[in-house]
């Protein structure tokens, strides 16, 4: 397909990226050529300097042959007038548009036809929602939902003294107990990244990634040893949208919420916008200001300024002092691998959130029977959890899944399956029926753009 992303940002850039590995025909506009030209080496896209929002810049990149337009500039007016100058001059191409501020939130989604927009992204929002989950059932790095919040992917760490460690897969079942039926679909072992077996021995410092009902999580952390507790303080650094929207999530849960913001004009905002929660001026990265504002009796600590070193470094302090529940925001070094060596807690990123949604979208409009309805991209993105409604164009209907092994491509695990509303996670006399959920994890050997692409 062809596709215009407009802006050339993280968000921007990560969305080429990824696109470009789909075989997309891909033209990047951005009001600066020395950006255009510095971060397109290494991406097969063709550039266009210019205001994106402008007819004459639309129609230099060809938005009249164009099927989607991605709007992700800094800016949410740029990214609402490009969608709706993009429609005006062509009425079936499909407009994305990143909308950050809280003030047109409501708004958008009641006027979004009017805007003609196809999708409203909004990644701090998704991001804060992210952080929630992790919150309200700590204990797990990583949390994704499928199947309407009926079936969970989480992450955990195989740590020291974990009844995890040096235990094959296929004794799981024996350690957890019969009633506590998850699946450990892949792992994160130094700089490698693979779907295992049962015959795969965890090790310690592993990272693993476990589908199970929403139903067993709970059970799952006891039967681990994991200490939990329902958090009745959070302590946020940095007053940007993604605190903001979370303050208000956890200000609804019940808990108390403090806000550490550097910037006077920020704060005063902030506390005229929560006046439930607690607003510091104050430099968050201070270790005097933390200790100040209760860091050590804090029961959680999500570090959400602009700046990921910053954030790093800071949880690696909270962590250091004994901060039960640690949370941290990076954007540029999400998809390293360097981040999961350290003591940092849960990572949340923001652009990546927003450009697994967008693929999500992509790969919908190529394929409208069969697509995804839910993609999570996991382990530095080298994974991806696909959730698939089955219909009657899908292969192997009602057959058993171990007639299905030498059938299906390298690298894919079927984890999970909802047949009217009750989760399995199955063995190999399960079968998938017309209208189950199917989750699938992707070993990114390439791309799952419909159901039947899991298959040879």
């Amino acid at each position: 397909m062809r596709i215009i992303v407009a802006g050339d940002g993280k968000v921007g850039l990560e969305l080429l990226r990824l696109l470009s590995q789909e075989g997309h025909e891909l033209v990047a506009i951005d009001s600066s050529g020395e950006v255009l030209k510095r971060e397109m080496q290494n991406i097969d896209v063709m550039t266009v300097e210019g205001n994106c929002a402008a007819m004459a810049t639309l129609q230099e990149a060809g938005i009249e042959q164009a099927d989607i337009l991605i709007a992700v500039t800094g800016s949410d007016e740029i990214n609402l007038l490009c969608c709706l100058t993009a429609k005006k001059l062509h009425k079936s191409v499909h407009t994305i548009a990143r909308v950050r501020s809280p003030e047109y939130t409501e708004q958008l989604y009641l006027m979004r036809e009017d805007y003609g927009l196809s999708l409203i992204i909004n990644p701090e929002k998704e991001a804060a929602e992210e952080i929630s989950r992790l919150l309200q059932l700590p204990g797990f790095l990583k949390r994704e939902t499928f199947a309407k919040g009926r079936v969970e992917l989480v992450e955990l760490l195989v740590g020291e003294g974990s009844l995890l460690q040096n235990i094959k897969l296929m004794d799981l079942p024996r350690i957890l107990g019969p009633r506590c039926n998850v699946l450990v679909c892949a792992v994160i072992r130094g700089d490698d990244v693979f779907i295992p077996t049962g015959q795969t021995e965890l090790k310690l410092g592993d990272h693993i990634y476990v589908t199970a009902p929403v139903t067993n999580l709970s059970l799952l952390l006891t039967r681990l040893g994991v200490t939990r507790r329902k958090i009745r303080h959070a302590l946020l650094i940095g007053g940007g949208r993604v605190s903001y929207y979370l303050a208000q999530q956890l200000l609804l849960s019940g808990v108390q919420v403090k806000i550490i913001e550097r910037d006077e004009a920020r704060a005063a905002q902030l506390a005229s916008m929560l006046p439930e929660a607690s607003i510091i001026l104050d430099d968050g990265a201070s270790p005097q200001a933390l200790e100040r504002e209760g860091l050590t009796e804090t029961d959680a600590l999500a570090t959400l300024t602009g700046l990921d070193e910053q954030n790093v470094i800071t949880s690696m302090y909270g962590s250091a002092l004994g901060v039960p529940l640690v949370v941290t925001k990076v954007d540029r070094m999400g998809s390293t691998g360097v981040i999961e060596t350290l003591p940092v807690g849960s990572v949340v990123s923001p652009k990546e959130t927003c450009s697994g949604h967008i693929v999500q979208y992509v790969r919908a409009m190529q394929n409208q029977a069969g697509a995804a309805v839910t993609l999570h991209r996991v382990a530095d993105g080298r994974v991806e959890a696909l959730e698939f409604v089955v219909n009657d164009q899908m292969r192997f209907i009602g057959e058993p899944l171990k007639n299905l092994h030498s059938h299906l491509r390298k690298n894919i695990l079927i984890s999970c399956i909802t047949h009217r509303g009750k989760t399995v996670i199955p063995d190999g006399n399960a079968h998938y029926e017309v209208n189950d959920t199917v989750i699938v994890i992707n070993g990114r050997e390439s791309p799952i753009l419909q159901f039947n692409d899991i298959f040879q």
